[in-house]
This record gives C-alpha cells, structure tokens and sequence, in this order.
C-alpha cells in the first residue's frame, strides 16, 4: 500500500507562489508517473503538470510558463512551484502517482484571492 502525503497549500493573494510537495509512503518503489491534479467547486478534477521517470513533463495548457513540477526519485517526493497565481488557480490540488494503479494523497487547498 503507498499513501501521498501532501504540504504547501493555503492563502495568497493574485501574483503570488506557493510551493507543494508530495511525499511517498514507500521509496522501494519507482512511480512511472508523478503528478498534481486540481479540483475546483463545482468542477471536475483535471491534470495540473505530470512528471515522468524519465524527467519528461507535461502541463495544463493555464498553468504553462506559471507552474513548474519536479521530482526527487531517491525520496519519492513531488513539488509544483506555482507562480504568478491567480484567483482562477484556486482549489483543493491532490498529488497522483503510479504503480501498477493510481494513487492519490488526501488534497492540499489553495487559495487565490486579494
């Protein structure tokens, strides 16, 4: 059983970063993917920025240039480096990862208002 724990959320106002990390129960394992989704009320959960073993990543096309996701293997732990941030950023962000099935940690809140 793997459980993702998450840190970094709360309050900032229009301009501001937060940083979120995610760590991983175990580290004997090698996630193929890491990554961070987001929830906002009333609406579906979507993909914020994922990142692979092999360093390659991908990006929600609202958040290019604004966020950046990377990753520690040795210690299984995930960050998302969130910059310029704006009131439309604002929901509750849940760290995935996979190994053999999805994984999800409990959901951070972030949010964005002045």
């Amino acid at each position: 059983q793997v459980q993702l724990v998450e840190s970094g959320g709360g309050s900032v106002q229009p301009g501001g970063s937060l940083r979120l990390s995610c760590v991983a129960s175990r580290s004997d394992i090698s996630f193929s993917a890491m990554g961070w989704f987001r929830q906002a009320p009333g609406k579906e959960r979507e993909l914020v920025a994922r990142i692979f073993s092999d360093g390659s990543t991908n990006y929600a096309d609202s958040v290019k240039g604004r966020f950046t996701i990377s990753r520690d293997n040795a210690k299984n732990t995930v960050f998302l480096q969130m910059n310029t941030l704006e009131p439309e950023d604002t929901a509750v962000y849940y760290c995935n990862a996979y190994y053999y099935r999805s994984y999800w940690g409990q959901g951070t809140q972030v949010t964005v208002s002045s």
